[in-house]
């Protein structure tokens, strides 16, 4: 009986020793915490492919996974499709849909723990994350410690009032991409969001660019990582993983 048990425990040892030798660190995502699309009725929130599919590339990177919301608990979700393969394996993960149902508050987060930050997409964000002072001085914090920030689609609203310890703005002269006005219009929501990211991230003073609608387009800048749609997030988690491994 000791046998076993010891044979047992040497095992449970070793696969955490395992586990704790692959771990590369964490990386923080940021969902929204906005389920109402303005005044049409709708529902909004996080877009759930701009998490599940930079959730997979990190993942089989080594990472671990963090989720953080500007109320914390459990974030409305957009774009709920399980046909998509990756979607579908993210949400039926336990571990990460224990997770994702109990998001942590900002005064949570220890910047410590975490070597990247990505806000996740998805128009809800266009409501509650540019203002968020809290999720802007973790990034911050993040960034300065030489840590990677990263925005896929609706998602670089949140990086548009970050500023630095020396009261610059994080995108102030950056190369940036991010939902385009093209593509909002194309959605025929550009009166529904509150302002036109577009717009408002060329008023920070960015080199903003992007493709044709629809397209995949990620643009890369040091340890800023920016994507332009929710067919962006794929690359841009990938490109998130280059930059931190040649840190």
């Amino acid at each position: 009986m000791k046998n076993i048990v010891l044979t047992i425990a040497l095992s449970v040892l070793s696969f955490w020793g395992i586990a704790q030798t692959k771990s590369k660190g964490k990386i923080l995502f940021v969902l929204s915490s906005h389920a109402e699309l303005g005044n049409t009725g709708k529902h909004t929130g996080y877009y759930l492919s701009e998490v599940s599919h930079p959730w997979e590339v990190f993942t089989k990177a080594g990472y671990e996974v963090d989720f953080v919301s500007p109320q914390g608990g459990q974030p409305p979700v957009d774009g709920f499709d399980l046909t998509d393969k990756v979607n579908k394996e993210f949400w039926e993960n336990a571990v990460y849909k224990n997770k994702l149902d109990h998001t942590l508050t900002p005064k949570q987060v220890k910047v410590s723990n975490y070597v990247a930050i990505h806000y996740a997409g998805g128009h809800g964000t266009m409501w509650d994350f540019p203002n968020n002072e809290e999720l802007a001085k973790i990034a911050s914090k993040i960034y300065e410690k030489g840590g990677v920030v990263s925005a896929v689609c609706h998602g670089p609203s949140g990086l548009l009032n970050i500023r630095l310890g020396d009261n610059r703005y994080l995108l102030e002269g950056k190369n940036v991409a991010g939902f385009s006005n093209v593509e909002e219009i194309a959605m025929k929501l550009e009166k529904v969001v509150p302002f036109s990211l577009e717009d408002e991230l060329k008023k920070r003073g960015v080199h903003y660019s992007s493709a044709p609608a629809w397209s995949e387009y990620v643009v890369v800048d040091g340890k800023l990582v920016t994507g332009q749609n929710p067919q962006s997030a794929k690359k841009m988690a990938e490109e998130v993983v280059v930059v931190l491994k040649n840190k």
